[in-house]
Protein backbone atom coordinates (compact mmCIF):
# COMPACT_ATOMS: atom_id res chain seq x y z
CA UNK A 1 0.00 0.00 0.00
CA UNK A 2 1.49 3.20 -0.92
CA UNK A 3 1.37 6.47 1.64
CA UNK A 4 -1.68 7.86 -0.63
CA UNK A 5 -3.74 5.15 0.07
CA UNK A 6 -2.99 5.02 4.02
CA UNK A 7 -3.25 8.87 3.94
CA UNK A 8 -6.86 8.42 2.08
CA UNK A 9 -7.66 5.61 5.02
CA UNK A 10 -6.96 8.12 7.66
CA UNK A 11 -9.43 10.48 5.97
CA UNK A 12 -12.34 7.84 5.64
CA UNK A 13 -11.62 7.11 9.76
CA UNK A 14 -11.87 10.93 10.32
CA UNK A 15 -15.51 11.17 7.83
CA UNK A 16 -16.74 7.84 9.86
CA UNK A 17 -15.80 9.58 13.42
CA UNK A 18 -17.60 12.71 12.27
CA UNK A 19 -20.91 11.13 10.70
CA UNK A 20 -21.14 8.84 13.80
CA UNK A 21 -21.19 11.92 15.72
CA UNK A 22 -23.16 13.67 13.80
CA UNK A 23 -25.75 10.97 14.28
CA UNK A 24 -25.57 11.04 18.27
CA UNK A 25 -23.36 8.16 18.21
CA UNK A 26 -21.07 9.69 21.27
CA UNK A 27 -19.03 6.12 21.84
CA UNK A 28 -17.22 6.33 18.90
CA UNK A 29 -15.69 9.29 20.69
CA UNK A 30 -14.78 7.54 23.84
CA UNK A 31 -13.40 4.75 21.78
CA UNK A 32 -10.77 7.17 20.16
CA UNK A 33 -9.99 9.11 23.36
CA UNK A 34 -9.05 5.54 24.56
CA UNK A 35 -7.06 4.26 21.86
CA UNK A 36 -4.88 7.70 22.50
CA UNK A 37 -4.29 6.69 25.28
CA UNK A 38 -2.89 3.68 24.56
CA UNK A 39 -0.56 5.30 21.75
CA UNK A 40 -0.29 8.72 22.85
CA UNK A 41 3.28 8.86 20.97
CA UNK A 42 1.50 8.23 17.38
CA UNK A 43 0.50 11.20 15.57
CA UNK A 44 -3.07 11.91 15.37
CA UNK A 45 -3.35 10.51 11.96
CA UNK A 46 -1.83 7.33 12.81
CA UNK A 47 -4.02 6.85 16.12
CA UNK A 48 -6.84 7.36 13.30
CA UNK A 49 -5.44 4.16 11.62
CA UNK A 50 -4.76 1.88 14.06
CA UNK A 51 -8.40 2.32 16.06
CA UNK A 52 -10.06 2.20 12.59
CA UNK A 53 -8.39 -1.30 11.41
CA UNK A 54 -8.00 -2.85 14.97
CA UNK A 55 -10.23 -1.28 17.42
CA UNK A 56 -8.93 -3.47 20.24
CA UNK A 57 -5.35 -3.01 19.84
CA UNK A 58 -3.35 -2.63 22.47
CA UNK A 59 0.45 -2.56 21.85
CA UNK A 60 1.48 -2.56 18.04
CA UNK A 61 5.61 -2.54 16.28
CA UNK A 62 6.64 -3.91 13.21
CA UNK A 63 7.83 -7.51 11.93
CA UNK A 64 11.21 -7.31 13.33
CA UNK A 65 10.74 -5.59 16.50
CA UNK A 66 8.56 -7.89 17.60
CA UNK A 67 11.42 -10.49 16.80
CA UNK A 68 13.56 -8.52 19.04
CA UNK A 69 11.45 -9.64 21.72
CA UNK A 70 11.29 -12.61 21.08
CA UNK A 71 7.72 -12.74 19.71
CA UNK A 72 6.64 -13.72 15.81
CA UNK A 73 3.98 -12.75 13.80
CA UNK A 74 1.11 -15.55 13.31
CA UNK A 75 0.42 -16.90 9.72
CA UNK A 76 -2.62 -15.06 8.41
CA UNK A 77 -2.48 -11.82 10.32
CA UNK A 78 -3.30 -8.81 8.31
CA UNK A 79 -1.14 -5.89 9.42
CA UNK A 80 -2.38 -2.66 10.36
CA UNK A 81 -0.95 0.03 8.07
CA UNK A 82 0.07 3.46 9.48
CA UNK A 83 2.62 6.23 7.77
CA UNK A 84 6.16 6.56 8.57
CA UNK A 85 8.42 9.57 7.66
CA UNK A 86 11.47 8.74 5.66
CA UNK A 87 14.19 11.60 4.47
CA UNK A 88 15.67 11.28 1.14
CA UNK A 89 19.16 12.95 -0.05
CA UNK A 90 19.21 13.07 -3.49
CA UNK A 91 21.43 10.89 -5.59
CA UNK A 92 25.65 12.48 -5.53
CA UNK A 93 24.78 14.76 -3.12
CA UNK A 94 27.36 14.08 -0.31
CA UNK A 95 28.50 16.76 2.35
CA UNK A 96 32.02 18.40 2.00
CA UNK A 97 32.89 17.80 5.45
CA UNK A 98 31.67 15.81 8.49
CA UNK A 99 29.09 18.41 10.59
CA UNK A 100 28.47 20.45 7.58
CA UNK A 101 24.06 21.44 7.77
CA UNK A 102 22.05 19.54 4.99
CA UNK A 103 19.31 21.71 3.61
CA UNK A 104 18.93 19.25 0.31
CA UNK A 105 17.67 16.38 2.22
CA UNK A 106 13.97 15.59 1.31
CA UNK A 107 11.07 14.54 3.67
CA UNK A 108 8.73 11.77 2.30
CA UNK A 109 6.28 9.30 3.55
CA UNK A 110 5.93 5.58 2.77
CA UNK A 111 3.17 2.85 3.98
CA UNK A 112 4.31 0.43 7.04
CA UNK A 113 2.87 -2.05 8.73
CA UNK A 114 2.52 -3.10 12.33
CA UNK A 115 1.06 -5.59 14.27
CA UNK A 116 -0.95 -5.58 17.40
CA UNK A 117 0.50 -7.97 20.32
CA UNK A 118 -2.61 -10.28 20.03
CA UNK A 119 -1.32 -11.11 16.72
CA UNK A 120 1.74 -12.27 17.65
CA UNK A 121 3.10 -15.38 19.94
CA UNK A 122 6.09 -16.05 21.89
CA UNK A 123 8.44 -14.84 24.99
CA UNK A 124 6.03 -13.16 27.40
CA UNK A 125 6.47 -9.28 27.87
CA UNK A 126 6.74 -7.26 30.87
CA UNK A 127 3.18 -6.13 31.92
CA UNK A 128 2.61 -2.30 32.06
CA UNK A 129 2.58 -0.54 35.37
CA UNK A 130 -1.31 0.43 36.85
CA UNK A 131 -2.37 2.73 39.40
CA UNK A 132 -5.77 1.16 39.73
CA UNK A 133 -6.85 4.31 42.26
CA UNK A 134 -4.10 5.68 43.84
CA UNK A 135 -1.77 8.20 41.35
CA UNK A 136 0.48 9.69 44.28
CA UNK A 137 3.79 9.36 42.21
CA UNK A 138 1.94 10.48 39.45
CA UNK A 139 0.77 13.36 41.09
CA UNK A 140 4.13 14.39 42.03
CA UNK A 141 5.64 13.79 38.70
CA UNK A 142 2.44 16.02 37.37
CA UNK A 143 2.92 19.06 40.00
CA UNK A 144 6.94 19.08 39.16
CA UNK A 145 6.03 19.67 35.36
CA UNK A 146 3.20 22.35 36.38
CA UNK A 147 6.33 24.27 38.13
CA UNK A 148 8.72 24.10 35.93
CA UNK A 149 6.31 25.61 33.44
CA UNK A 150 5.80 28.42 35.94
CA UNK A 151 2.60 27.94 36.65
CA UNK A 152 1.40 28.18 40.34
CA UNK A 153 -0.62 26.07 42.07
CA UNK A 154 -2.93 26.74 45.06
CA UNK A 155 -5.08 24.49 47.08
CA UNK A 156 -7.68 26.29 48.07
CA UNK A 157 -9.28 25.16 51.61
CA UNK A 158 -13.29 25.05 51.47
CA UNK A 159 -14.23 28.92 52.60
CA UNK A 160 -11.59 30.37 49.86
CA UNK A 161 -12.84 27.08 47.24
CA UNK A 162 -16.68 29.06 48.05
CA UNK A 163 -15.64 31.93 47.01
CA UNK A 164 -13.22 31.76 43.92
CA UNK A 165 -14.49 28.32 42.52
CA UNK A 166 -18.36 28.15 43.50
CA UNK A 167 -19.35 24.69 42.15
CA UNK A 168 -16.08 23.96 40.52
CA UNK A 169 -13.35 21.90 41.58
CA UNK A 170 -10.69 23.81 39.89
CA UNK A 171 -9.66 26.70 37.72
CA UNK A 172 -7.09 28.23 35.24
CA UNK A 173 -6.78 31.75 35.91
CA UNK A 174 -3.34 31.95 33.46
CA UNK A 175 -0.34 31.09 35.23
CA UNK A 176 -2.31 30.26 38.29
CA UNK A 177 -4.54 26.67 38.88
CA UNK A 178 -6.47 26.53 41.96
CA UNK A 179 -7.81 23.44 43.35
CA UNK A 180 -10.09 22.48 46.04
CA UNK A 181 -8.33 20.69 48.56
CA UNK A 182 -10.38 17.76 50.05
CA UNK A 183 -10.47 16.41 46.52
CA UNK A 184 -9.75 12.41 46.38
CA UNK A 185 -6.51 11.85 45.08
CA UNK A 186 -7.79 9.92 41.74
CA UNK A 187 -10.16 13.11 41.25
CA UNK A 188 -7.79 15.79 42.54
CA UNK A 189 -5.05 14.24 39.66
CA UNK A 190 -7.67 14.25 36.97
CA UNK A 191 -8.41 17.84 37.85
CA UNK A 192 -5.14 19.44 37.86
CA UNK A 193 -5.02 17.30 34.48
CA UNK A 194 -7.95 19.23 33.17
CA UNK A 195 -6.74 22.75 34.49
CA UNK A 196 -3.10 21.89 32.72
CA UNK A 197 -4.47 21.58 29.44
CA UNK A 198 -6.66 24.77 29.73
CA UNK A 199 -3.18 26.66 30.18
CA UNK A 200 -1.40 24.85 27.80
CA UNK A 201 -4.04 24.89 25.08
CA UNK A 202 -6.30 27.90 25.92
CA UNK A 203 -4.18 30.53 27.53
CA UNK A 204 -1.97 31.92 24.30
CA UNK A 205 -2.58 35.17 23.16
CA UNK A 206 -2.60 34.40 19.37
CA UNK A 207 -4.86 32.47 17.26
CA UNK A 208 -8.75 32.64 17.46
CA UNK A 209 -9.60 30.46 20.73
CA UNK A 210 -12.70 27.59 20.25
CA UNK A 211 -15.62 28.64 21.72
CA UNK A 212 -16.08 27.79 26.00
CA UNK A 213 -17.97 24.66 25.19
CA UNK A 214 -15.34 23.10 23.18
CA UNK A 215 -12.44 24.36 25.36
CA UNK A 216 -14.09 22.62 28.19
CA UNK A 217 -14.68 19.51 26.42
CA UNK A 218 -10.74 19.77 24.99
CA UNK A 219 -9.86 19.89 28.06
CA UNK A 220 -12.22 17.29 30.14
CA UNK A 221 -10.64 14.54 26.85
CA UNK A 222 -7.39 15.49 27.43
CA UNK A 223 -7.85 15.00 31.25
CA UNK A 224 -9.57 11.18 30.07
CA UNK A 225 -6.60 10.61 28.08
CA UNK A 226 -3.91 11.04 30.84
CA UNK A 227 -5.91 9.08 33.25
CA UNK A 228 -6.54 6.22 31.41
CA UNK A 229 -2.66 5.74 30.26
CA UNK A 230 -2.03 5.71 33.89
CA UNK A 231 -4.02 3.47 35.04
CA UNK A 232 -7.56 5.26 36.25
CA UNK A 233 -10.59 4.37 36.06
CA UNK A 234 -12.55 7.86 34.65
CA UNK A 235 -16.17 8.15 35.06
CA UNK A 236 -16.81 10.94 32.15
CA UNK A 237 -19.47 10.22 30.17
CA UNK A 238 -18.70 9.46 26.21
CA UNK A 239 -21.74 12.25 25.51
CA UNK A 240 -19.74 14.59 26.83
CA UNK A 241 -17.29 14.31 24.10
CA UNK A 242 -19.59 14.49 20.84
CA UNK A 243 -19.62 18.23 21.98
CA UNK A 244 -16.04 18.23 19.66
CA UNK A 245 -17.93 17.90 16.72
CA UNK A 246 -19.63 21.65 15.48
CA UNK A 247 -20.38 20.12 11.89
CA UNK A 248 -17.00 20.65 10.38
CA UNK A 249 -15.44 17.55 10.08
CA UNK A 250 -11.91 20.10 9.69
CA UNK A 251 -12.80 21.40 12.84
CA UNK A 252 -12.84 18.32 14.60
CA UNK A 253 -9.68 16.95 13.18
CA UNK A 254 -7.68 20.13 14.27
CA UNK A 255 -9.20 19.80 18.31
CA UNK A 256 -8.08 16.31 18.34
CA UNK A 257 -5.18 16.92 16.97
CA UNK A 258 -4.62 19.31 19.88
CA UNK A 259 -5.79 16.84 22.31
CA UNK A 260 -3.34 14.15 21.38
CA UNK A 261 -0.27 16.77 21.12
CA UNK A 262 -1.13 17.97 24.58
CA UNK A 263 -2.09 14.82 26.61
CA UNK A 264 1.75 12.89 25.02
CA UNK A 265 3.43 16.08 26.43
CA UNK A 266 1.68 15.57 29.94
CA UNK A 267 1.86 11.77 29.94
CA UNK A 268 5.39 12.21 28.63
CA UNK A 269 5.89 14.27 31.84
CA UNK A 270 4.68 12.21 34.42
CA UNK A 271 5.38 8.80 33.11
CA UNK A 272 7.65 6.76 34.70
CA UNK A 273 9.36 5.63 31.45
CA UNK A 274 11.59 7.46 29.50
CA UNK A 275 10.67 7.97 25.79
CA UNK A 276 13.60 5.11 24.86
CA UNK A 277 11.38 3.01 27.02
CA UNK A 278 8.58 2.95 24.69
CA UNK A 279 10.04 3.64 21.19
CA UNK A 280 9.83 0.20 20.18
CA UNK A 281 6.09 0.51 20.36
CA UNK A 282 5.22 3.56 19.48
CA UNK A 283 7.37 5.75 16.88
CA UNK A 284 5.94 9.34 16.15
CA UNK A 285 5.01 9.94 12.27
Amino acid sequence: MKAEQAKKLADQALESLAAALEQGQSDAMKTFLAAVSRFYRYSFGNIMLIASQKPDATRVAGFQTWKSFGRYVKKGEKGIVIIAPMVIRPKGDERSYEGEDDDRTILRFRAVYVFDVSQTDGAPLPEPASVSGDPTGYTERLKAFVAARGITLLYLSDLDATVQLGHADGASYGGKIALRGDLPSAEAFSVLVHELAHEMLHRKDSGERPSKTVRETEAEAVAFIVSQAIGLDTNSASSDYIQLYAGNKDTLAASLDRIQRTAAEIIEAVSEQTASDTDDFQAAA
